[in-house]
């Protein structure tokens, strides 16, 4: 029997809220979604106080950009995405109490109230700042408005908010050579007030709340990652933005301008709770408020995953630090990335596996995506799905283990007996050992579980079907039959109540499958107290009508899906490869501005600790200079020592990697990302002037 720890009167446990311009694909799933869920089906059945609370983001840049691209409002996006998203997890199977939207009423006034709060507490520094503005266009712009070249890794499409290639955190004025992506043109700094939260003010708490009191409870990917930030030293962050979609600021000075969707989008968590409280009649505040009694404590858990730990680790518990009333979180289990057909996953190049087309295509199979992902859920490090490795998973083992054992047991039942559970008589030491082996599982996978090591807890579930298998195939009922009938009424029971724990021990992992088994013992469903136990079924109890747990994934499907995938890839690359159009005319007097001049490349070595960076030394004829350029991928130093290329000179100096770079050569970039020198057809004296 599972007597784990479980020490909190009650748990909030919050999925992040997925943004409201797009469908859901198996990553999100993988991320903060079957995990969370697997864990709160797993308190219920211990009969923990438990709400799970989610939502659809509905504020932000991102909104905004797909509602520009499609031509619509970003109202009528969210209110497609919101049920679009709704409905699939739903179809799912995620057992939300609520699944609320950011866009309702209470949310924008409990996040009004949590600005007030925090503004009158003199918590926010008011700063007027130099911001992109959008020139024609005549806004500021948000950090998903801007794009630009990553000064961390050089990869080119970056916002000024994060660059998804290298997952480094950014501020627009970090981009190198910004772009906004409304007008296509360079914006230019302007100045404008907002208000931002003092993240450096609360780091000596953070570093005691975090790095000491979290270092054995936090997963090692998350610690490191906070670890990481925290060394680095944090910087004030702002918590108001220039935008016209999202939470109005409640300050008369602030009109036109919204709350950050990362001060806005935490809070939904709880406003999301608010809601389910009016709903069922419940006290909201419980479940995320300090309470006096220490003994009436709350656990707060946030699944997400790795790309939004900063804000679930450092800045939403700041912002609630800073209020004071609030529980902080006890852990934040993030998971890595999940990764597609050896590629990442890239909702921009349709390589994805979306769930609403997964819950058409494969109807009735929400339990086998359930298996397959939660086999491979990226808990440490990123991992990869293939419709190959999905095929297999299925088809050898829940068909062949899970799904065989469960079918000859209720179809042998029904043969011999009548589908009656006949009583075990005469117990051999290898039915002792099984019914020892069950009473140990429970607590085994109950122990995985509380640590979020749920692809273990899962296994170890398998290796339940595994032990029945053995011992079914060991004993041979079938033949038994004709000389020993006694034995095999003893063999069926035994292997009836492996059956019947199994439905116990499925729920959290594959609740459809196991309300399939449950009817199909015609059981009803179970507490986890009860896993382990070896009459679950009596002794004359009637058994329901045996039917297939699991059907074979075949060749046909997985074919389709792969050329679903092929499609998709084809059509991003010929995309890619369409000829860019020609920017808008420059006036004369602006290009002449550039000082373009024919430079030597006299010595070249990669940039320690990057993959894309070399540090070049040029001969400009006027001077020797150094210039880094992210063309590491395309040739080796040694080959281009000599070479003749085309620099423009008058490029402001800009350090990267802690090396000054003066200058940027110029090269030409084809259809296939290819990069090649602009160089003069003959040698040309050094500090030629182009023209």
């Amino acid at each position: 029997m599972s007597n784990i720890a479980l020490p909190f009167k009650r748990y909030t446990i919050t999925s992040a809220l997925p943004y409201a311009n797009g469908p859901l694909h198996i990553g999100h799933l993988a991320g903060a979604y079957i995990p969370a869920d697997i864990y709160v089906r797993f308190l219920r059945l211990h009969g923990k106080d438990v709400v799970y609370v989610c939502g659809s983001d509905e504020h932000g840049a991102a909104i905004t950009i797909k509602a520009k691209k499609e031509g619509t409002t970003p109202q009528a996006i969210i209110d497609k995405y919101h049920a679009q998203i709704k409905d699939s997890f739903a179809q799912f199977g995620i057992s939300f109490d609520i699944y609320h939207r950011t866009s309702e009423q209470l949310h924008h006034e409990l996040s009004q109230e949590f600005f007030l709060n925090l503004y009158e507490k003199g918590e926010f520094i008011e700063q007027v700042t130099e911001q992109y503005y959008d020139e024609e266009y005549h806004q500021f712009l948000a950090d998903r408005y801007i794009t630009g070249t990553c000064p961390n890794c050089k990869s080119e499409g970056a916002y000024g908010d994060q660059c998804e290639k290298c997952g480094t955190s950014l501020n627009p004025t970090d981009l190198i050579n910004p772009i906004s992506t409304l007008s296509g043109k360079p914006p230019v700094l302007r100045e404008t007030k907002h208000w931002y939260l003092p993240l450096d003010k609360y780091q000596p708490w953070l570093e005691k709340w975090l790095l000491e009191g979290k270092k054995d409870v936090l997963k090692p990917n998350v610690y490191g990652q906070c670890r990481s930030w925290l060394k680095s030293g944090l910087q004030p962050r702002s918590m108001t933005r220039d935008l016209d979609w999202g939470v109005d600021v409640p300050l008369e000075e602030a009109t036109g301008k919204k709350l950050y969707v990362w001060l806005d989008a935490p809070i939904g968590y709880i406003s999301a709770t608010k809601q389910w409280a009016l709903d069922t009649g419940n006290d909201w505040e419980k479940y995320w408020k300090q309470q006096p009694d220490p003994a009436d404590n709350t656990c707060l858990i946030h699944f997400i995953g790795k790309d939004n730990i900063v804000f679930h680790c450092i800045t939403f518990p700041s912002i609630l630090h800073a209020h004071g009333e609030y529980v902080l979180p006890e852990n934040i289990p993030a998971n890595e990335f999940l990764n597609l057909e050896g590629e990442k996953l890239s909702t921009s190049r349709n390589h994805a596996v979306w769930l609403h087309e997964y819950l058409e295509e494969f109807p009735d199979k929400q339990d086998e995506l359930r298996y397959v992902l939660t086999s491979i859920l990226p808990e440490t490090s990123d991992s990869e799905f293939t419709w190959k490795d999905f095929q297999a998973r299925v088809n050898n083992e829940l068909v062949a283990i899970l799904g065989n054992f469960v079918n000859r047991v209720l179809v042998l039942s029904h043969k011999y007996f009548d589908g009656k559970v006949m009583p075990a008589e005469g117990l051999t030491e290898t039915d002792r050992f099984i019914f020892s082996e069950l009473e140990r599982y429970p607590q085994h996978i109950a122990a995985s579980l509380s640590q979020y090591r749920f692809r273990e807890a899962l296994a170890q579930v398998m290796n339940v079907a595994r032990l029945g298998n053995k011992y079914l195939a060991d004993a041979e009922p079938w033949k038994l039959i004709k000389t020993d009938e006694s034995r095999v009424k003893t063999v069926l029971n035994v292997s009836l109540q492996i059956a019947a724990n199994l439905a116990v021990l499925a729920q959290p992992f594959l609740p459809h499958t196991a309300d399939k088994l449950f009817t199909m013992l015609n059981l009803e469903a179970r507490d986890w107290k009860t896993a382990g136990g070896d009459t679950l079924l009596p002794a004359g109890h009637q058994l329901g009508q045996a039917q297939l747990l699991f059907e074979k994934i075949t060749d046909e499907q997985v074919d389709h899906q792969l050329e679903k995938l092929a499609r998709a890839r084809q059509t991003a690359e010929t995309v890619a490869k369409t000829i860019q159009p020609l920017k808008d005319n420059v006036a004369f007097e602006d290009f002449i501005k550039l000082d373009i001049r024919t430079a030597i490349i006299t010595a070249a070595e990669k940039v320690a600790k990057t993959k894309k960076l070399l540090k070049l030394t040029l001969d400009t004829g006027a001077d020797q200079r150094i210039v880094v350029s992210g063309i590491a991928e395309f040739f080796d130093p040694e080959a281009i020592i000599g070479k003749q290329v085309s620099l423009l000179a008058n490029l402001e100096p800009r350090e990267i990697k802690g090396i000054r770079s003066q200058g940027m050569i110029l090269m030409a970039e084809d259809a296939d990302g290819r990069l090649d020198f602009v160089a003069p057809q003959t040698a040309t004296a050094p500090g030629s002037i182009i023209r």
